[in-house]
C-alpha cells in the first residue's frame, strides 16, 4: 500500500520535504535552494517547537545565518507550548506562510504541542494551498503516521499528513538494533523510510516522491530487505 495524504482526499498543491537530520548545513544547499524556488518566497517560517528545551533561540540563529546565505530571511514562530499553539497570531502567520520549516528536537514534545491544535490545522492548510513544508529529524517523524517512538523504536501515532509512512531519521548513524526493532515492528501495509543526514524524501506537487541530498533514502517493508534510493524517483511511493 502506498502512502497517501491522510489529511485530505484531494491532492495537496504544496511540496513536502522530510529530512533525516543535520539540516541547514552545506550538504543541504541544493535541496534548500530548490525548496525556496518551489515556495516562490524569500521568507522562511521556522517552527522551533521540538527544540523548546534545547535553546530554540540558537536554533533560529543558525537557520537565519543559513538562509541569509541563500538570499532568504527567516522568521521564528514562537510556539514552545500548547497555549502558544492556539494563539491567533501564530495560527495566522502559519496559514499565510509559503515556506514552513519544522525543526529537529524532541518528537514527543512536538507532538504534544501540535496534535489537534489550531496551529497544526493552519500548517496543513498552508501546505494544501501550495506552501512548502519541510520537517527535519524529530519533525519528520512526527508529521507522518505511524511515528517511530524514540523511547525504543516501536510505533505510536503521528500527526498523519502522510499515512502508512514512518520516518527513521539519522539512518546513517543510529544504532543498528533500533533500526532492526523498527523494521520488525513495522505495521502491516506501512513503509519505513530510513533517511540519512543531509538527505530528504521529497513529495512534489505532482505526487511524485524522490530522494534528494547527499545520502540515501532506504525503504523497508515488513519481512523485506531495504531498498536504497539516491537522487532519484522513488517509484513505490509515487501516487
Amino acid at each position: 500500500m502506498s502512502p497517501t495524504t491522510a489529511t485530505s482526499r484531494t491532492r495537496s498543491r504544496g511540496t513536502l520535504a522530510l529530512l533525516g537530520g543535520r539540516e541547514w548545513t552545506e550538504g543541504c544547499r541544493a535541496l534548500d535552494e530548490e525548496l525556496l524556488a518551489a515556495s516562490g518566497a524569500t521568507d522562511v517560517l521556522v517552527i522551533p517547537t521540538a527544540a523548546a528545551y534545547e535553546r530554540p533561540d540558537r536554533l533560529v540563529e543558525r537557520a537565519t545565518a543559513w538562509f541569509e546565505g541563500l538570499g532568504a530571511t527567516v522568521r521564528s514562530l514562537p510556539v514552545l507550548n500548547r497555549r502558544e499553539a492556539e494563539s491567533d497570531a501564530n495560527v495566522s502567520a502559519a496559514r499565510a506562510a509559503r515556506f514552513l520549516y519544522v525543526s529537529d528536537g524532541s518528537p514527543l514534545h512536538l507532538r504534544s504541542v501540535l496534535k489537534g491544535s489550531a496551529l497544526w490545522e493552519a500548517i496543513v492548510a498552508a501546505y494544501r494551498n501550495g506552501a512548502v513544508l519541510a520537517a527535519s529529524g524529530a519533525g519528520a517523524t512526527v508529521v507522518c503516521d505511524p511515528m517511530v517512538d524514540p523511547r525504543g523504536g516501536a510505533y505510536t501515532v503521528g500527526l498523519g499528513i502522510v499515512s502508512n509512512l514512518a520516518v527513521f531519521p539519522y539512518h546513517g548513524t543510529t544504532a543498528a538494533h533500533l533500526l532492526e526493532r523498527s523494521i520488525e515492528l513495522l505495521p502491516a501495509g506501512a513503509v519505513l523510510a530510513g533517511i540519512d543526514e543531509t538527505t530528504a524524501l521529497v513529495r512534489a506537487v505532482s505526487g511524485e516522491w524522490r530522494a534528494a541530498g547527499d545520502g540515501a533514502v532506504t525503504l523497508y517493508r515488513r519481512g523485506g530487505e531495504g531498498q536504497p534510493y539516491r537522487d532519484e524517483v522513488v517509484p513505490t511511493l509515487t501516487a
